[in-house]
């Protein structure tokens, strides 16, 4: 699936950046850059510059190629995740949402740290995302992002709960593939092997141990997820809802997710918006730009 990203919370304002150490001439001549140089890569689109002409681009994308187009992004403004819902206008496009977390360009100065990938704040983005698909009876599959590890099955599972229809996860396969957080990525040393290219250190990637290792991981994590799935009383994660998760509300109080949020029925915002909670947001989104209504 080729993904439009967009908002990416490690990079605000900057974009991603390739050092030059890493532009080999392969690379330079897929880039069409000087082999060496660093190349930063802007965080504007000048294809778009609205939800609907996001959507076109999306589409021509998806006319290149066989594989589906997706959008990833960062919840910042409500109306925004709104006026892209507005955009699709029911179309079945694959969307993925992306927590803020922290990012490797921290190191060169030029990120910025994010949420934590399954904090509070992270969940609020859940549910907005959720009720934005559900309250227009939108068609878009939502992926969610998520560091899995054994304390962090239940995450996925609550996440998919809430709306989430599958979770995507790279930093516990790293560690299977043997990253050991050397926090070396953007100078080329990386001394596993792994991110880099330079053709000494790449020896030390073992790709006939390290596949064995990666399919391991994901198949353990599989059981492991299927185990909690089991303990809720569902046979696929599909059947979580709500329902199955409990929300801390205070120190001594916890209730379930379908009383701790206002989640919105289908179709809700299309029909009868001014009686939501998301009212003022609907009403400031605008499928033509980015940008509020009004302002």
């Amino acid at each position: 699936m080729i993904e439009i990203k967009l908002s990416q919370g490690a990079k605000p304002g900057y974009g991603g950046v390739l050092p030059g150490a890493k532009v080999t001439h392969e690379i330079a001549e897929a880039r069409g850059i000087e082999a060496g140089q660093t190349c930063v890569s802007l965080p504007a689109h000048s294809a778009f510059s609205s939800p609907v002409e996001m959507m076109e681009f999306a589409a021509k994308l998806q006319s290149f190629q066989a594989a589906s187009c997706g959008r990833e992004i960062a919840v910042g403004n409500r109306w925004e995740v709104l006026a892209f819902v507005q955009g699709d206008a029911g179309e079945q496009y694959p969307a993925r949402f992306h927590g803020g977390r922290d990012g490797g360009e921290r190191r060169h100065g030029r990120g910025a740290r994010g949420i934590s990938t399954m904090s509070a704040l992270l969940r609020q983005g859940l549910v907005l995302t959720r009720n934005a698909l559900v309250g227009t009876a939108s068609r878009m599959r939502y992926a969610l992002p998520a560091r899995v590890a054994d304390q962090r099955l239940c995450h996925v599972a609550s996440s998919m709960a809430l709306g989430a229809d599958w979770v995507n996860t790279a930093r516990g396969f790293m560690f299977a593939l043997g990253c050991i957080q050397s926090l070396n990525c953007h100078n080329n040393h990386c001394p596993t092997g792994i991110a880099t290219s330079d053709k000494s250190r790449q020896h030390g990637l073992d790709v006939s141990d390290k596949t064995l290792r990666v399919a391991n991981f994901h198949r353990n994590t599989v059981k492991a997820l299927t185990e909690v799935v089991g303990a809720a009383g569902c046979r696929h994660p599909s059947e979580l809802t709500p329902r199955h998760i409990m929300h801390r509300v205070t120190e001594d109080i916890v209730r379930p997710a379908d009383e701790s949020y206002d989640l919105l029925q289908r179709g809700q915002l299309l029909h009868d918006a001014d009686a939501t909670h998301l009212a003022k947001e609907w009403n400031l989104a605008q499928a033509g730009s980015f940008r509020p209504a009004g302002l």
